[in-house]
């Protein structure tokens, strides 16, 4: 059995290729069960563990298990996940790799958002916000930097003093990052807001958002997690990554809850983006937002992709 480091797994994974081992894995028949989401007895209120499998007929299965500490940072200055993935030969079930899960959870989260971004965003997308300045948020430059040509990259975090690390960091390997504390400001002056956070709350809303917009939302993966109003899908096209979004979502629970918005309303889901059954955007003024949760078939991808690198 092979093991994979944090760096290693980083090595096997550039941004080109995983973004299209991913889109391949979305045309693909690959089966995902729904993760197993578990509430973890703990003194963060938040702790939670999910287990997250999928498989290939005769080719591949992997698990993915993921711990979600969200008070992480403020109580021991650790990052608030934290994950492994165990990866097997779908013939016989034997195990063949053990991968550095951390590195491919933010990895293809990124990748995936870049890969939706690619029919959801304007070609001629300049500007890229970032909200969030964790371990996913610091790879969305990457990932969207792979598909569009980025003058600007600003971060917002809560708090800034991370925001103005991450913009630095960036900085250091050629990226156009600045740090702001102005949101609202942010969001009107970007062609796309990619949101990466643990927040319970509203972060960015509707009304800062202007026409030819894409709003990436790719934090909230629990019913009380948010990172955007209600009124973001009154009016806007919404697209998912898959149908569990809408079961698992505060984002979008909550406007359903209020009546704002209908599960018939979503556009199309990435799978359905991939194999050209939509379009995407279709116009220069329009809306798109895009709400992730997260799904087992982008981890496998990458895992297969770290383990292939080798042979």
């Amino acid at each position: 059995m092979k093991f994979f480091d944090k760096q290693q797994t980083a090595a096997a994974l550039p941004y080109d290729a995983l973004i299209k081992a991913i889109d391949q894995m979305f045309k693909q028949e690959c089966v995902v069960p729904r993760r197993h989401n578990h509430a973890i007895d703990s003194d963060d209120a938040g702790a939670t563990l999910l287990i997250m499998p999928a498989w290939q007929k005769n080719r591949y299965l992997g698990i993915k298990h993921v711990t979600i500490y969200p008070d992480n940072g403020k109580k021991f200055g650790l990052a608030g996940l934290f994950s492994t993935y165990t990866l097997f030969d779908a013939n016989n079930g034997m195990p063949i790799a053990v991968i550095d899960g951390n590195t491919i959870t933010c990895q293809r989260t990124a990748a995936a958002s870049a890969l939706a971004a690619k029919f959801l965003a304007r070609k001629e997308s300049k500007s890229l916000l970032i909200v969030g300045a964790g371990n996913v948020a610091r790879e969305l430059a990457f990932a969207y930097g792979e598909l569009f040509s980025l003058e600007t990259i600003k971060i917002w975090n809560t708090t800034y003093k991370r925001a103005v690390k991450l913009a630095d960091d960036l900085q250091s390997k050629g990226f156009p990052a600045i740090a702001v504390e102005d949101l609202q400001e942010a969001v009107e002056n970007s062609d796309i807001v990619s949101s990466a956070t643990l927040s319970t709350g509203p972060l960015i809303k509707r009304d800062w958002v202007k026409p030819g917009t894409h709003v990436d939302l790719i934090g909230s993966f629990k019913p009380d997690m948010r990172e955007s109003d209600d009124a973001m899908f009154a009016d806007t096209s919404v697209f998912v990554d898959t149908s569990e979004a809408l079961d698992k979502a505060g984002d979008l629970l909550s406007p359903i809850s209020a009546g704002v918005f209908q599960r018939d309303q979503v556009k199309a889901d990435l799978a359905a983006l991939c194999q050209g059954q939509h379009q995407g955007r279709t116009s220069a003024c329009e809306i798109t937002v895009y709400k992730a949760v997260g799904t087992a078939m982008e981890d496998l991808a990458a895992a297969i992709l770290v383990y292939e690198s080798t042979i």
